[in-house]
């Protein structure tokens, strides 16, 4: 018992309560928009401990609930033919860029982590979509990835350019979500060796991971429920501004 519950007895349980409540909330915000959960998850953990030691905590509910969302669509094959440069780059750069840079308990990182925020929401809040055309995909696929790689290695976030590049490929709604559920799983997975590599991912990260499965997954199914019963246009752009304040927060307060 005192290996899953040693890692909240360290932080107290003022503190234990924080990541509890922040898996419910990342986990509904994912329901709702089917996205979000590691983005919300990093920004409010971010303000209260090192990004390492938050990034470690989204492991386990980041890849179940995106291997959740990858399984249905029937998409995945053709998704994998078409997205895998992107992907390969994706692992690569994480890994360089957790070798090269790594989410250390500088304040730098906390700093990177609001930067990273805060131009993800602006992209949410002011970006009008774009159409790529097919012929652009081969460079700029593996580009978008090594850039998207370097940043989750530097903050735990994996959204951006990947995210935008995916909404420019011209995907339906169904291919668009496995797409999303794809590249976050491998984002996840290469994050957790990168911090495996700085001894940021012990037996006991993982079971303090392990425990708010739970809560992110109640949330998730109570973002669910709420999808139904609200705007979600409105709630992504309450999503976006609430994440581009805490983003100019982290940037300027670390």
């Amino acid at each position: 018992m005192t290996l899953f519950f040693g890692f909240y007895q360290d932080i107290g349980p003022a503190l234990s309560l924080l990541v509890v409540a922040t898996f419910v909330l990342a986990g509904a915000v994912k329901g709702v928009i089917g996205l979000g959960l590691p983005t919300i998850a990093m920004g409010l953990l971010g303000m209260a401990m090192p990004p390492a030691q938050a990034a470690a905590l989204l492991i386990v509910p980041s890849t179940l609930t995106n291997l959740w969302q990858l399984a249905f669509g029937g998409h995945l094959r053709a998704l994998l033919k078409r997205l895998w440069p992107m992907l390969t780059m994706v692992f690569t750069g994480t890994l360089l860029g957790s070798a090269w840079l790594g989410i250390n308990s500088g304040a730098w990182a906390a700093h990177a982590l609001g930067g990273a925020l805060l131009v993800y929401a602006l992209y949410g809040l002011f970006a009008r979509g774009m159409s790529l055309a097919p012929a652009h995909e081969t460079w700029l696929g593996p580009l978008c990835g090594l850039i998207t790689g370097v940043i989750t290695a530097a903050t735990g976030v994996f959204v951006i350019p990947a995210v935008p590049y995916l909404q420019g490929l011209g995907l339906s709604r169904e291919e668009m979500v496995q797409a999303l559920g794809l590249s976050f799983s491998v984002s996840t997975l290469a994050l957790a060796i990168g911090l495996a590599g700085q001894d940021a991912l012990g037996i006991q990260a993982l079971s303090a991971s392990l425990l708010v499965l739970a809560p992110a997954l109640l949330g998730m199914l109570g973002g669910q429920w709420l999808r139904q019963r609200i705007s979600a246009v409105l709630f992504k752009r309450c999503f976006f501004i609430g994440l581009a304040l805490l983003g100019v927060h982290l940037l300027l307060n670390g």
